[in-house]
């Protein structure tokens, strides 16, 4: 008997273990969590003063280049 009582402690061990995985999964699987993660890290990357400048100075130039055209 105790050899099944060890088996079935060991069962609900495994059970507890793997409804903690997946639970876990779920969470870092949320297409929500995911969207916001990419939306801070986005910007993140342009909030850089590489990035922010470099953006800047082409749409200086865009501009510039569109004010030509039209004149």
């Amino acid at each position: 008997m105790a050899d099944t009582e060890r088996i079935e402690q060991e069962i609900a061990a495994a059970r507890e273990d793997l409804a903690k995985t997946l639970d876990a999964l779920a969470v870092r699987a949320n297409p929500q969590r995911l969207a916001d993660d990419a939306k801070t890290r986005a910007l993140a990357v342009l909030n850089s003063p590489a990035v922010k400048y470099t953006l800047i100075g082409a749409g200086v130039v865009v501009g510039i280049v569109v004010v030509r055209k039209i004149f």
